[in-house]
């Protein structure tokens, strides 16, 4: 998998079209850019700017909203309860 593939990839994954379309633009040139050659300094310096702008797409990401422990607690709970509630119903 070519570094373009993996940066697009990441960019899907932060949702960087939405929030960021020319960063995200200026981030699949750079790493196509990066495959593009073989002048290691080249490749050192694109690479170099690649990570500040994917950190920086990092830090623009919409906060997925994921469960956690207080919602897993939170939904075993629920299940008890309507177990509860069946049993005691028939």
């Amino acid at each position: 998998m070519s570094v373009a593939d993996k940066i697009a990839a990441e960019l899907d994954a932060l949702h960087a079209d939405e929030t960021s379309p020319g960063m995200a633009a200026v981030a699949l040139d750079l790493a196509n850019a990066i495959d593009s050659t073989n002048v290691p300094g080249a490749k050192a310096q694109a690479a170099h700017q690649l990570r500040a702008i994917i950190a920086d797409l990092r830090r623009l990401a919409p906060v997925e909203a994921k469960g956690d422990a207080v919602d897993d607690i939170a939904e075993q709970r629920a299940k008890r309860r309507a177990a509860a509630r069946e049993q005691a119903g028939g």
